[in-house]
C-alpha cells in the first residue's frame, strides 16, 4: 500500500481533531474527519480535507481507515522487561514484585543481560508504532554503574527509530546519602537523562523532596516521580510534590505516575492536591493495565474491588497535563504487555472511561506526552513534520479498540517499516 519512494498521497483517511493541529474539515462526533495526506520526501507535505470529487487520481484511497501518529511511551521499566520466567511473582501484589526484582537485579543484572533485554523491548515497541519511549533505570548501587552505560549504547544504537530517554529511579530513602545522590545526579545530567524517585510517607520526606528539587535545579534536569502507588489513603506525596515545586520555584517539567491513592481519599483532600498539582504544572500518568495487575490483591479467594487508576478525568479539568502508558512488560510487576500503546490505549478507555465523548483522549498516547518529554514535533500530523504514522484497519473506535490491529503499517519518514516482533525464544537463553 506504501510506495517504496516516499512521495504520495492518501485519501479518505481518517484523522482525529487532537492529534491534526490546524486542519479545517468537517469533524465527527468522535472527532474524526476525512483527509488527504500528501507525503514528500519523508515529510508530510500537505494536509487538506477531503474532497471525493478533488482527490488526485493516482492517490491511495484507505476507505476511511483511521491514521494516527506514532505513540509517545513516557513510562516504561524496560530495565527490567521479560525476566518474569527466571523470576515470577509469587504472589501478584507490589511487595511480591519488589521482592522478586530486587533479589533478580542482585543476581543477574549484567551489562549483557539488561542490553538484551532492552534491545528486545525497543524492538517490540518499535514493531507496534511507537517513536519515543522513556524508561526508568533502578539506580540502586552498583546498578547505577552498570544501567546507565547501557541506556546510553541503546540510546545511539536506536537514535533515528526510536528517541529514548531514561529517568533514574531509587526509593526516597537513598537521597539521605548526599554525596552519592548528588554524585547520580551528576551522572544522569551527563547521560541527558532525567532525575527520578519512588517517594513514599517517610517522616523526613519534605527534606528529601527539597534535595531532590535542588539536585535538579542545580543540574538543569527535568523530574519524573514515582508517587502513592497503594490504596493507602494516608499516602499524598502526590501534594508534597506538587508543594516542594511550588516553594522550590522549580521551573522544569515535572512527571508524576500512579497516584493510586488520591482516588480513595476524601474529596477536600483531592480537591486541595489537585490544585496545587495544577498550579505547580505537574504532569501525570496512569497506568492502568499494571495498576490493575497489582493493585487490591489480598488473597486467592478476594475479588478485587477497585481499579487502581488516579483520577485524570478530573485533572483533565483543571489544565493538568495527563498521559496514559506501558509501565512494566513481563516482569515480576507485571506479568504480560509488549508495549504496544494500542493495547494501552484500548485498556485505558475501558478501564478509565476515554469516551462517550472521547474529546481529546487521544492525546494521552502521543501528544501529550511528547510535550512532557520535550519531543518537537512528535505525536501530531502537522505539515513539514516527518511522516511518522501508522495506518490501521479501523475506521472508528470502536473498530479500532476492538481488535488487536495486529496487520497495522507503521510508516516512518514516510516508508513503511518491516513490523518484525522479536520471538521470546531469543530470550531463552537468559532464563536459565
Amino acid at each position: 500500500m506504501i510506495p517504496a519512494s516516499g512521495s504520495y498521497r492518501l485519501a479518505n483517511a481518517r484523522v482525529h481533531r487532537s492529534l491534526t493541529p490546524g486542519l479545517a474539515a468537517p469533524f465527527d462526533a468522535d472527532g474524526f474527519a476525512l483527509a488527504e495526506l500528501a507525503v514528500a520526501d519523508g515529510k508530510i507535505a500537505s494536509i487538506v480535507a477531503h474532497a471525493k470529487s478533488k482527490s488526485q487520481p493516482n492517490a491511495i484511497d484507505l476507505a476511511g481507515r483511521i491514521v494516527l501518529p506514532c505513540f509517545v511511551d513516557c513510562h516504561t521499566h524496560i530495565d527490567k522487561g521479560h525476566i518474569w520466567p527466571r523470576k515470577p511473582n509469587p504472589d501478584g501484589t507490589f511487595m511480591g514484585a519488589l521482592n522478586a526484582t530486587g533479589a533478580d537485579r542482585a543476581a543477574r543484572w549484567s551489562a549483557e543481560d539488561v542490553a538484551r533485554r532492552m534491545d528486545f523491548s525497543l524492538r517490540s515497541a518499535y514493531a507496534h508504532g511507537t517513536k519515543a519511549v522513556r524508561t526508568h533505570l533502578d539506580s540502586v548501587p552498583p546498578q547505577e554503574e552498570i544501567s546507565w552505560p547501557v541506556f546510553e549504547t541503546m540510546r545511539e544504537k536506536w537514535r533515528g527509530r526510536i528517541e529514548v530517554q531514561a529517568a533514574c529511579l531509587l526509593g526516597i530513602e537513598g537521597v539521605r546519602d548526599k554525596a552519592w545522590f548528588e554524585g547520580l545526579a551528576k551522572r544522569v545530567a551527563a547521560a541527558k537523562g532525567v532525575l527520578g524517585v519512588v517517594t513514599y510517607m517517610v517522616p523526613d520526606l519534605e527534606e528529601l523532596l527539597d534535595q531532590v528539587f535542588a539536585q535538579a535545579i542545580k543540574h538543569g534536569l527535568d523530574l519524573d516521580f514515582h508517587a502513592d502507588e497503594t490504596d493507602d489513603v494516608a499516602a499524598i506525596s502526590l501534594k508534597k510534590i506538587a508543594e516542594a515545586s511550588l516553594w522550590n520555584g522549580f521551573e522544569g517539567n515535572i512527571l508524576v505516575g500512579h497516584c493510586c491513592s488520591l482516588s480513595r481519599q476524601p474529596d477536600l483532600e483531592v480537591l486541595d492536591t489537585l490544585d496545587k498539582v495544577a498550579k505547580a504544572r505537574l504532569a501525570v500518568v496512569s497506568l492502568p493495565m499494571c495498576n490493575l495487575y497489582l493493585q487490591d490483591r489480598r488473597n486467592n479467594h478476594t475479588t478485587p474491588r477497585w481499579r487502581g487508576v488516579t483520577l485524570l478525568h478530573e485533572m483533565k479539568a483543571r489544565g493538568i497535563k495527563v498521559a496514559v502508558a506501558s509501565d512494566n512488560t513481563r516482569d515480576p510487576f507485571y506479568a504480560y504487555g509488549d508495549l504496544d500503546m494500542l493495547e494501552v490505549y484500548r485498556m485505558a478507555t475501558r478501564i478509565l472511561h476515554f469516551d462517550h465523548p472521547v474529546g481529546d483522549w487521544p492525546r494521552a498516547v502521543a501528544a501529550t506526552p511528547a510535550e512532557v518529554m520535550r519531543l518537537e514535533g512528535a505525536g501530531t500530523l502537522a505539515v513539514g513534520g516527518s511522516a511518522d504514522f501508522i495506518v490501521f484497519k479501523g475506521r472508528s473506535w470502536t473498530e479500532l479498540l476492538s481488535r488487536p490491529e495486529s496487520d497495522r503499517i507503521v510508516v516512518r519518514e514516510g516508508m513503511a517499516i518491516e513490523r518484525q516482533l522479536p520471538d521470546y525464544a531469543e530470550l531463552d537463553e537468559l532464563m536459565v
